[in-house]
């Protein structure tokens, strides 16, 4: 062996080839100046009464861990989560979706967490050591005897020899990790391009059908009166939040509250001050209304509300994450992490007097996908 400049003896590679694993386990503690000060097994004796409880009490816990975690599985996949309104059949499941998936979930955490303190606590060794601070790189030396230095660990803590310890952590491992593993991918279960050019990322309930008229309606806090827009309704420099509507859907409170929930539904209409002058794309120069314009309320960042606007300056502010869109510039994003202009709706007012929507949006609302297509 040869030794460093603090009296350390570093073996030569054909030293270190020749060692045991135990030896490397404590080489590994010379080298680090690691001085074990105390160690002494827990169950000096192995296979007593107060092991096996032991044992059995870590092993109980990581098995609470693997049935929560298959049922978080279960209930994220199967529990009922469409949205129903209150009052409705079916409302008490849905109800309890979050609640389900939320408790199961964190008590397969929860449950995992205590299984591993229980085991340090119950089952490692009482060990007191003391080690002086190194800085640098780890030489092979160093690397070979940690890794052996490891190995040791394992045995000392018996984990080796518990099977029971073994199997449990591993099924409340394994299970936890599919569990992580949907909610990564659950919400890839549904085919978002299952109705070709007819899925959902392609339109909105702006979209026309049937020939019937989609009128702006704003919200007067009670679901089934209709309050539609006219001009008049709104001062120079006002913004006003507005929503589909069709008369087909008058009385009807389910279709009345899936246009006001959806989440592509929300417009911002904003009547400018007289003389404004304003920048339009290429082939969107007639979706406004003399002074007023309609913008996807739904911001292109990460699809935050853009519900702030600024009469003074003309400015859309998303309150998120701080994207300002230039109303005079047909909103486009001139400051935060927004990278592209509101979407625009285009509008004008029918025979009655009332705003209504001429088409759906022309292009995609809210944040990007990778299926965009490419708009001008």
């Amino acid at each position: 062996m040869s030794s460093d400049e603090g009296g350390t003896r570093t073996p030569t590679d054909d030293e270190l080839e020749g060692m045991s694993q135990e030896r490397l386990a404590r080489l590994a503690g010379e080298l680090d100046d690691v001085e074990v000060v105390h160690n002494t097994p827990k169950f000096p004796i192995p296979g007593t009464r107060a092991e096996k409880r032991a044992e059995r009490s870590v092993a109980l816990w990581f098995v609470i861990s693997a049935i929560s975690g298959l049922a978080f599985v279960v209930a994220f996949i199967a529990w009922p989560h469409e949205y129903v309104a209150p009052n409705q059949p079916g409302y008490f499941e849905y109800s309890l979706y979050t609640p389900v998936i939320g408790f199961t979930f964190g008590l397969a955490v929860l449950a995992l967490g205590v299984a591993v303190i229980q085991y340090v606590k119950k089952l490692f060794p009482d060990e007191v050591a003391v080690q002086q601070r190194h800085d640098g790189a780890s030489d092979e030396v160093a690397r070979r005897t940690v890794m052996a230095q490891l190995a040791d660990a394992g045995r000392s803590t018996t984990i080796g020899r518990r099977k029971l310890i073994q199997r449990s952590a591993g099924a409340a491992a394994g299970i936890f990790g599919v569990g992580v593993g949907v909610i990564a991918i659950g919400g890839l279960i549904k085919n978002p391009w299952a109705e070709g050019d007819d899925s959902p990322l392609w339109h909105t309930g702006w979209r026309p059908e049937n020939g019937e008229t989609v009128y702006l309606r704003t919200d007067t806090g009670v679901l089934t009166e209709i309050a539609r827009v006219r001009p008049e309704d709104m001062e120079p420099g006002s913004m006003m939040t507005v929503f589909p509507f069709r008369e087909s859907e008058r009385g009807n409170e389910e279709e009345l509250l899936h246009a006001q929930r959806a989440s592509d539904a929300p417009v911002m209409l904003i009547r400018l001050r007289p003389g404004t002058q304003v920048e339009t794309r290429p082939g969107q120069e007639n979706f406004s209304y003399g002074d007023f314009y309609a913008w996807s309320k739904v911001c292109t960042h990460l699809g935050c509300p853009t519900s702030l606007y600024q009469a003074q300056d003309n400015k859309i502010l998303c309150p998120c994450h701080q994207s300002q869109f230039l109303a005079t510039r047909d909103a486009e994003p001139v400051f935060g992490p927004a990278a592209r202009p509101l979407p625009q709706l285009p509008i004008t007012v029918n025979s009655e007097g009332y705003f209504v929507a001429r088409s759906d949006f022309v292009e995609p609302v809210g944040p990007a996908f990778w299926e965009r297509k490419k708009t001008t």
